[in-house]
């Protein structure tokens, strides 16, 4: 993890910022049909876009992004600099890559630039879109980030990230 001006970078985007960390997981892996990627622009951000179908029983596409252990003690909040189609997204993180469930976190994009500020504690424990009986996020340090875009209808998506940094 990186440090600039106090504030730690959990990824930034840039042109030579390596894609392979990040995965990409469609509802083809029960079945589905959407189909999504994660891939940069010209400025170097990172386009995750595709479309979601419902056919199938689909209705989600999802990027992640597995880390080395980062130490969220110090932090209360994550960022996200994003610029969104308008609609809304879900921010998912793991404290440990073997847990089956996520902390989740759904925003509506505005189809500007804006800083999403998502303070760690109202991150809710979700397991394939059921909330658990479990406390809010209040684990010492995460494992893996991911976004997820999910859809009762067929949609295409877009959503440009620049950075994930923790404050």
């Amino acid at each position: 993890m990186t440090i600039i001006q106090g504030h730690n970078i959990v990824f930034k985007f840039h042109e030579h910022c390596d894609l392979a960390q990040w995965g990409v997981i469609d509802d083809v892996v029960m079945g589905g049909k959407s189909d999504g990627n994660l891939s940069l622009d010209k400025e170097g951000n990172g386009v995750f876009k595709g479309h979601v179908s419902i056919e199938n029983n689909g209705g989600f596409s999802s990027i992640q992004c597995k880390l080395n252990t980062i130490d969220v003690r110090n932090y209360n909040s994550i960022r996200l600099n994003i610029k969104g189609d308008g609609s809304i997204f879900q921010f998912r993180i793991k404290h440990s890559q073997s847990d089956r469930h996520s902390y989740i976190y759904n925003f509506k994009t505005s189809g500007q630039w804006e800083t999403v500020n998502i303070h760690l504690n109202e991150l809710k424990p979700s397991f394939r879109g059921f909330k658990l009986n479990l406390p809010n996020f209040n684990k010492p340090n995460i494992d893996q980030i991911g976004i997820l875009k999910t859809s009762k209808s067929k949609v295409d998506f877009k959503l440009i990230i620049q950075s994930i940094t923790l404050h």
